[in-house]
């Protein structure tokens, strides 16, 4: 005769069995998502950025680029091209935290995690700085004229970009959906700490932000107010259109679905060669393989290498020290050599 126990759930293994549901659950909703939508989505953005940035398309482009592939970026351009205002609408339209820092010859590693002042009641307090403010929403950060800051904090930096990780204050915080841009102060050199090369390559792309020459665009630009006020400018942006958090697991997708020939491999290999700059040269095919969605393709061709080529090689090259004032001039003859000399077929 059978008889009745008294059955005691394992709560533990309920609560994981659930959590891996959920999992599979989000991936496979990714998986059966239609890519084509993603990617009217993806173009979306870039119309409502060309909106209010003009004369950028090409920077646009790439910096969506490196949002779909999920590498941070070297920003390259004198001041007042209107970097902030670039990414403060990119931070809109994706949605998360966006934060920004100045370098300074006496910014400290620790002014990145946390600052201290004297509050009304007299008493010292303490609050987060700029990297844990948002915490894990934490999406786009700005480091604007990074190589005025000192190499310690270029480290501190560097090690946030690489890990997503900080540890600090008897805590490990985790920045999973994080994306880095920083640029350069190119006018002065006296107290000034260049990144150095190895470092340099932590970045997947360096983009050129030049004021368009185009006089329509700069009489616009110039009298027509709308482009006077950059916050009420940015308000335009439709936001959150591409849901900060759902980048890593999309741009996962489309690196799975897009392929690449035997013939584009053979080609690819050789562009390798000719640069003698093996360091990471996937990125170069992440990125390419992003180029080909967003022009709505499932196999990388040979145009897709072409549009990202300058900007993912150039800051990886080392020159002597004596060129190294004429990087971006000398850096950009010697890409279209390359292209230019090594055949497609």
């Amino acid at each position: 005769m059978l008889q009745s126990r008294n059955i005691i759930p394992n709560y533990d293994i309920v609560d994981n069995y659930l959590k891996q549901s959920i999992l599979s659950w989000e991936y496979n909703t990714m998986s059966d998502q239609n890519l084509t939508d993603w990617r009217k989505l993806g173009l979306k953005l870039e119309a409502e950025i060309n909106k209010v940035i003009l004369g950028q398309e090409v920077p646009i482009r790439l910096i969506t680029n490196a949002i779909f592939a999920r590498g941070h970026v070297l920003l390259e351009g004198d001041v007042g091209v209107g970097k902030t205002t670039l990414l403060k609408a990119f931070a809109r339209s994706i949605g998360g935290g966006y934060e920004r820092i100045e370098g300074t010859i006496d910014l400290m590693p620790n002014d990145l995690i946390y600052h201290t002042y004297l509050g009304e009641d007299g008493k010292p307090h303490v609050d987060e700085g700029p990297i844990l403010k948002s915490g894990e929403d934490l999406s786009i950060f700005f480091f604007n004229e990074i190589n005025r800051a000192r190499p310690q904090v270029h480290s501190l930096l560097l090690r946030i970009m690489a890990e997503k990780t900080l540890s600090a204050f008897n805590q490990e915080f985790t920045f999973p959906h994080l994306t880095v841009f920083a640029d350069r102060n190119q006018v002065e050199k006296e107290e000034t700490f260049e990144i150095p090369s190895a470092a340099r390559d932590r970045f997947m792309m360096e983009i050129p932000i030049i004021i368009p020459q185009v006089d329509k665009l700069m009489n616009r630009l110039i009298f027509d107010t709308k482009f006077h006020d950059a916050d009420l400018l940015i308000s335009e942006v439709t936001p959150n259109m591409l849901k900060f958090d759902q980048l890593n697991k999309l741009s996962t997708q489309i690196q799975n679905t897009i392929k690449s020939t035997s013939a584009l491999e053979k080609y690819s290999l050789n562009l390798w060669k000719a640069t003698k700059n093996p360091e990471k040269y996937n990125v170069k095919i992440k990125c390419a393989r992003v180029s080909a969605w967003l022009n709505n393709r499932t196999s990388i061709l040979p145009e897709d290498i072409h549009a990202i080529f300058h900007e993912t090689i150039a800051h990886r090259l080392v020159f002597n020290p004596v060129y190294e004032l004429k990087r971006t001039e000398i850096s950009r003859e010697l890409s279209n050599e390359i292209l230019n000399k090594v055949s497609v077929t």
